[in-house]
């Protein structure tokens, strides 16, 4: 750490003198000092200080590591890392003097700024690495950061199916919704596998298509040969520039989409939307954070409200513009498809989403215990999942009818009511 910060004050030193921190910069210095550290201790010296002052520093240890999903630093510069087994505590620490420059560090290499002015930071890091860090005085001691790192990157449905987020059955109803250009949400919590199962879906769309991709960090990344992709952008330190998610959807309504596709509804945009799902923008999606399919509708209303719609409004235009939800939840280490259900009118007037096929990792009722299941060490389902029951709900009919003949149960075994399929 002390040559470390030796290196960063002469770092800092050519900063002033008008040289930018780059792996070049670095590279010049330490060269300076070849006849003295010899070939290999400049090669050597050049990737610590390159990590240490201009990428993840103490923490490319821990990012390394192949299970590891989250790694969270607090403003006491403990470091706590997420294997799939909850949060544990790392031997790993930064010293808090270290924290704030670290985030701040973190933000310049996601492109995004983080000072007084701006005491928080969300982006995305040059290894597809989710960032967010806050700085004093939101939090006590010194700054805290949250990385997210992404583990596969599944290319299509059967890629889910490879990883036990799905069944083979579950896979031909979720290629279903994606072939008959239905209208949908991916709904879950926080790390429950959205944006993961949203992405494979894309990549299931006709290469015809032309796909324009909204969000406000970019994470969606389709392995499909047509995608136009907008990013929200925060106001500059005068208070200018700042480019929202409902600019931006307003924006990609201009753009000729055949699907446009919102990373995540969480505010006003909602507005544009599903204005967008009710003329003519079939097969569009999103994902918006519900614990349950079920809640989604309470959900676009309390995002509804912030755009100044009544529920009435919003309730007519999911309705009418929304015709499933998907849900996914987090079991240990494994994301699954929870549920999928029908988006329809309640008794009362108002919106719900009646069930269509439900079960831990959706396995069909001829599979096996297992198959699609999430997977622990050995192969073996975790507790609570195995002989669980699973398979088509209240409204499995009305999913049928909705995806007609995109639904094809070729080489998928029994399936309870499709089109006369089974029994």
């Amino acid at each position: 750490m002390n040559v470390a910060a030796g290196w960063g004050a002469r770092v800092r030193e050519a900063v002033a003198a008008g040289q930018n921190p780059t792996p070049e910069t670095i590279d010049g210095l330490v060269r300076e000092r070849a006849d003295t550290l010899g070939r290999r201790g400049v090669h050597s010296e050049v990737a610590r200080l390159s990590s240490a002052l201009l990428g993840l520093g103490e923490l490319a240890s821990v990012v390394a590591e192949p299970e590891v999903t989250d790694v969270l630093v607090n403003g006491d510069g403990s470091v706590w890392v997420d294997r799939g087994r909850g949060v544990e505590r790392s031997p790993v620490r930064v010293a808090v003097s270290q924290t704030r420059p670290l985030a701040v560090r973190l933000a310049a290499m996601a492109g995004r700024r983080l000072d007084d002015a701006q005491p928080w930071v969300d982006g995305l890091l040059p290894d597809g690495i989710r960032l967010h860090a806050v700085v004093p005085p939101l939090v006590e001691s010194g700054a805290h950061v949250s990385l997210r790192v992404p583990r596969v990157f599944p290319s299509s449905v059967a890629a889910l199916v490879e990883l036990g987020t799905c069944s083979p059955v579950t896979a031909e109803i979720l290629r279903g919704i994606v072939r008959s250009r239905r209208s949908f949400l991916v709904c879950g919590g926080t790390g429950s596998g959205k944006t993961t199962l949203l992405a494979a879906l894309l990549a299931e769309c006709d290469a015809a298509e032309r796909l324009v991709l909204v969000e406000d960090v970019r994470e969606l990344s389709p392995v499909h040969p047509h995608v136009v992709r907008l990013q929200g952008r925060a106001a500059n330190v005068e208070g200018f520039g700042l480019v929202t998610m409902t600019d931006l959807v307003r924006q990609a309504l201009r753009m000729r989409p055949d699907r446009l596709i919102v990373g995540e509804v969480r505010g006003a945009e909602v507005r544009e939307l599903l204005a967008a799902l009710n003329t003519g923008h079939s097969g569009s999606a999103g994902t918006v954070h519900a614990n349950t399919a079920r809640d989604v509708p309470a959900r676009l209303q309390a995002l509804g409200a912030l755009a100044g719609l009544s529920t009435a409004a919003v309730d007519a235009q999911v309705a009418s513009g929304i015709d499933l939800v998907v849900a996914m939840r987090r079991v240990g280490a494994a994301r699954v498809v929870s549920e999928i259900g029908v988006v329809a009118r309640s008794p009362s007037g108002g919106v719900e989403v009646r069930c269509a096929w439900s079960g831990p990792g959706i396995r069909g009722p001829s599979e096996p215990v297992g198959s699609g299941m999430p997977r622990a060490a050995g192969g073996v389902p975790p507790p609570g999942f195995a002989g669980a029951s699973a398979g088509p709900g209240p409204a499995w009919e009305e999913c049928c009818e909705l995806l007609g003949d995109a639904l094809d149960t070729r080489g998928v075994g029994p399936f309870p009511g499709a089109m006369g399929v089974g029994a």
